[in-house]
């Protein structure tokens, strides 16, 4: 099958699920600087969420470029990762809202941790139909920095309840790890 209605598909899911994010920031009372202090736990969950519907929305574009042809496991694995991105406007809200309380801290990476998931099991779908000698293959090798980012993923959640600055901590560092486009992808996209 061919793969230009998948990434159209996915292209506008980010892209609603982005306007949704934009939604949930609420126009603050008054017309001062004053007013706008009590939104800011809100607007830094959005610019964190924002921050990693684009690496994922980044990578998807990267790891669908490398990909010849689809099959329809990797349909569903695909709208696996889309259901797990779907649910980051409302932990957004739900952190952002209770101003990074443990519980909500913890949903918002159990979410975060989930789409990983996903976003691996697409990426082992994919290589799976590709084969082992897929320019993917090669590119992602043994994935040290998805099992990484998994790995603290599901520190941050239990750390949420120890200290949910940690976790919010740790969030920021995946979220700069993967900032930069997969140069893995690239170099094999580029050769």
């Amino acid at each position: 099958m061919s793969k230009g209605r998948l990434e159209a598909f996915s292209d506008g899911v980010v892209a609603i699920l982005i306007t949704i994010l934009v939604l949930g920031l609420r126009v603050p009372r008054g017309a001062d600087w004053v007013a706008l202090r009590p939104l800011v736990p809100v607007f830094l969950t959005y610019v964190l969420s924002f921050v990693f519907l684009g690496i994922y929305w980044n990578n998807h574009h990267h790891m669908l470029h490398l990909a010849d042809r689809i099959n329809g496991g990797i349909l569903w694995a695909n709208l696996h990762l889309l259901f797990w991105l779907s649910l980051v406007p409302f932990v957004t809200g739900w952190m952002g809202e209770n101003h990074f309380a443990a519980v909500p801290t913890a949903a918002y990476g159990a979410v975060l941790l989930m789409a990983a998931v996903a976003y691996t099991i697409l990426e082992k779908a994919i290589i799976a139909e590709q084969g082992p000698g897929s320019r993917l293959a090669a590119a992602v090798g043994t994935d040290l920095k998805g099992k990484l980012s998994i790995a603290l993923y599901a520190a941050a959640i239990a750390l949420a309840f120890v200290n949910q600055w940690i976790s919010d901590g740790l969030y920021i560092v995946v979220a700069l790890m993967w900032l930069v486009p997969d140069r893995r992808i690239e170099s094999r996209v580029a050769g």
